[in-house]
């Protein structure tokens, strides 16, 4: 089979490596010493300043990887989060026969569940599920039960710290209705890398190595940094396997608060410019020979890799005029391309951030665009996902050298571009509704901002604030690209307001506060309008709920409706706000406001619905639910809702239809699997019930609900050992799931293990220490061991409790209209309680 023109580039590049032979070997060494050998590295650490050949040798190194067998993956600052980066993995892997189905499986349930949880609270129709949701993780994070988030821990009494736990996870099932949205949209990490580890593992077995190669770790790191740290040195996510070898390549060392005993597993690869005689060697593989030339090349280089090759590959034979001392290697190297059309291709093809063919002609002028196979092939070009990207040490001089040669050049150049990005944009939107959820529009549309400031930053910048409110609403991931377009739009640019402006965005964005302080300071720039500052006030108060800052919220929103009072989308968000603290008499009153400004909507029916069901008003629930169907027959997600509101009522048959039904639209649709086999349980259908948790389980293999819901079905059917075994297992992806371990302790007792079962209902109220059912159980417990004066203790805590929380003494009153309660505790998982 003949080799492609990319595969013929790349041996061509291969070709002419020269330098970082030891660095190369050390690499190529490793794969001989065994794992369990303390000489061998896990993760190499290949760094350097900007210039100095990192990718290069990154490549070489990969390449090296391919020659022993390896499978073997590459990323770069592409990727803009961890699971865009396992995406990345997992495609590459696939390229070379090894697909990680499991793993693409659950990536795209993430992608969905994220477009709902983002449709439902950051567009046009805002939601209040996920917006609970969300707010509930972020008091999660406050106490530090959030992986990775754990600072403010040690703060927390360890009481409020378990209560919180407990509470926050009863909100988070209730607000959102869906399991799959708390654990995947707020905390996808947890929930991916398992997964991945486990498809690593079976992947690893079958070649000899795997190496996985992140490059522009200087970019990346601020969002790969703390997992990949995790996923090496710690168990949090399972045990890679042995054979696996990872590079990272970036500017700095690796932190070694971060790493500690880095020295033990790591091999530290820095690397310098070339020494002279590698200079020297490279400049004569290109045929570069004349020592007046040899020596205008390395002092104008200052021995770069990347300007020596790029130099060196126009194969200058005399020295011409040396000109002012000051001038770029780049400049040199187009003085020396005697061909005016090619240097015409090379300066215009450094204007956009990335190219690949279409983008290369709508940037070239006159005869260039047939070019673009010879640009490619330049050595400070690489391949990036399929397009080519200019060295940042070769375009940001190619950029300045035009811009300040012919500014009116540089100007129709980024007008140009713009335009032609805005045809991409605009046809990109004939296939979407939701458009800055939409990758196929985002893409285009942030080229052409970063173009159109470019040419006009003055003019731009008031749509570029619009789009970052936009963009805002969109999470941090997309406004950290869009405030980083700005940043490089003022930088490329010389505009130092606008650069100033940027990375200000970009610093306030580190601080990962849902965009609340990027959104304060739009509201200072006089650019905004009225129609503006309504939209960054709901988006505020957006992100304020988020953080479960709800009074600021609910001021937010406020401040929107005296702007505009009838902006539904501002009494649509009040609604979720004042429902989030329990004041569900206001949040329906904004409900029938929002009815009244758009009426024949679902949003409106749906919501109150859901605020009815909440405040444990079922029947009005499922009334209200059913108008919002009627708007919207295809909407799963109100047919689960019902379905667990009549399930409440004890109208099991009804709720197993509303199941069934959204079962129909949205087949991996685990949480309706879950609730349906809660209720096939009570109805006696144990098959029917274990067949809907398989299927929950291959769609959520990390999450304990569906095994803690596993060993329910197990327990309702008298199976008490395949119970605690569930329950078990679930403790195992969850030590901190409180009502597992008082499940569990029932399953005990059945079997006769009343200690083991006193021990489980310990740990439970030490985690939840106002848990009424667990005192009471416990109590009953005591009875049986004739511990009459701990009963009465318990009873008496349960009691006190009890008032705190509401909860009427005596027994709990049956639920779900089965024997689920009071056999357990209140249910924390995907159903709500009200």
């Amino acid at each position: 089979m003949q080799a492609s023109m990319q595969e013929l580039i790349r041996r061509r590049k291969r070709a002419g490596f020269v330098g970082r032979r030891g660095e190369l070997a050390a690499f190529q060494r490793n794969f001989d010493i065994p794992v369990d050998d303390e000489q061998h590295r896990f993760v190499y650490s290949v760094r350097g300043n900007a210039g100095v050949g990192k990718t290069f040798l990154v490549r070489e190194l990969e390449q090296a990887a391919l020659e022993r067998g390896a499978l073997t993956a590459y990323t770069d600052e592409g990727v803009n989060s961890v699971p865009e980066a396992l995406g990345a993995i997992s495609a590459h892997f696939a390229r070379q026969g090894q697909p990680l189905k499991a793993l693409d499986r659950i990536l795209a349930t993430y992608r969905q569940r994220r477009y709902e949880a983002e449709a439902a609270g950051a567009g046009p129709d805002p939601g209040p599920s996920a917006g609970a949701v969300v707010a509930a993780q972020a008091g999660l994070a406050g106490i530090g039960l959030v992986p990775g988030v754990g600072a403010l821990a040690g703060a927390v009494d360890p009481a409020q710290l378990a209560q919180g736990a407990e509470r926050l996870r009863v909100a988070l099932s209730a607000r959102l209705g869906r399991q799959e949205d708390v654990q995947l949209v707020l905390d996808p990490l947890r929930v991916l890398t398992p997964v991945f580890v486990a498809e690593l593992g079976r992947v690893a077995a079958q070649v000899p190595w795997v190496a996985v190669f992140f490059d522009t770790y200087e970019r990346t790191g601020a969002f790969l940094d703390g997992w990949l740290r995790d996923l090496i040195t710690t168990d949090r996510y399972g045990g890679l396997p042995a054979n696996t070898v990872v590079t990272l390549s970036g500017q700095g060392r690796l932190d070694p608060l971060r790493w500690p005993a880095a020295a033990d597993f790591v091999a530290d690869l820095p690397l310098e410019p070339f020494t002279e005689d590698e200079a020297r060697q490279l400049l004569a593989a290109k045929g570069v020979v004349d020592e007046e030339v040899v020596r205008d090349v390395l002092r104008l280089s200052g021995r770069l890799p990347v300007l020596v090759s790029t130099l060196a590959g126009s194969r200058p034979a005399t020295p011409g005029d040396i000109g002012d001392p000051s001038a770029t290697a780049v400049e040199r190297f187009l003085k020396w391309e005697p061909d005016p059309v090619r240097r015409s291709a090379a300066l215009e093809g450094a204007l956009p951030r990335r190219l690949d063919e279409d983008v290369f002609r709508a940037a070239v002028s006159g005869d260039a665009a047939g070019l673009f196979g010879w640009l490619r092939s330049l050595p400070f070009v690489r391949d990036q996902g399929g397009r080519i990207k200019y060295h940042d040490v070769v375009r940001a001089p190619m950029q300045r050298l035009q811009r300040t040669s012919s500014p009116q050049r540089w100007r129709a150049g980024h007008e140009r571009l713009a335009a032609w990005y805005g045809q991409e944009r605009a046809a990109a939107e004939a296939g979407s509704g939701e458009h800055w959820r939409d990758e196929a529009w985002r893409e285009p549309r942030f080229e052409e901002l970063y173009h159109r400031l470019c040419a006009d930053p003055g003019g731009a910048f008031p749509a570029a604030l619009r789009d970052g409110i936009a963009a805002c609403r969109q999470g941090t991931v997309t406004a950290r690209r869009w405030a980083q377009v700005i940043a490089e739009a003022g930088e490329d640019g010389n505009r130092e307001p606008l650069r100033k402006w940027g990375a200000a965005c970009l610093a306030a964005l580190d601080a990962e506060r849902h965009c609340v302080d990027v959104l304060g300071m739009m509201l200072a720039r006089p650019e905004l309008t009225d129609e503006d500052r309504v939209a960054v006030h709901i988006a505020r108060a957006w992100g304020h709920f988020r953080t479960e800052a709800y009074e600021e919220s609910l001021a937010d929103y406020r401040r929107a409706l005296t702007l505009d009072a009838r902006s539904a989308d501002a009494h649509h968000g009040r609604a979720v706000a004042h429902r989030a603290v329990g004041d569900h008499a206001a949040a329906l009153a904004d409900l029938d406001r929002l009815e009244e400004l758009e009426p024949g909507r679902p949003r409106a029916p749906r919501e109150r619905g859901e605020t009815h069901r909440r405040a444990g008003r079922y029947e009005e629930a499922v009334a209200e639910l059913g108008r919002a169907l009627a708007l919207d027959p295809g909407d799963a997600l109100i047919l689960g809702s019902r379905g667990q509101a009549k399930a409440q009522l004890g109208l099991a048959a009804e709720a197993l239809a509303d199941f069934d039904r959204a079962l129909a639209i949205d087949p991996d649709y685990g949480w309706a699997l879950v609730r349906r086999a809660h209720v096939r349980a009570l109805l006696g259908d144990t098959e029917g019930a274990l067949a809907d948790l398989d299927r929950a389980e291959r769609l959520s293999p990390s999450w304990a609900w569906v095994l803690g819901e596993r060993g329910d079905v197990y327990r309702f059917a008298g199976r008490f050992a395949e119970a605690v075994e569930a329950y078990g297992r679930a403790l195992a992806l969850d030590p901190g799931y409180a009502w597992a371990l008082g499940s569990r302790a029932i399953a005990r007792a059945e079997l006769g293990r009343v200690a083991e079962a006193l021990a489980d209902l310990d740990r439970a109220v030490e985690m939840v220490p106002g848990y009424v059912w667990a005192y009471r159980q416990r109590a009953r417990l005591h009875r049986v061991l004739g511990r009459e004066e701990d009963a009465l203790a318990d009873l008496a805590r349960a009691e006190r409790a009890g008032e705190a929380q509401g909860i009427p003494p005596g027994p709990p009153p049956a639920d779900e209209g089965g024997p689920r309660y009071p056999a357990t505790p209140p249910e924390p998982g995907p159903a709500p309680r009200g």
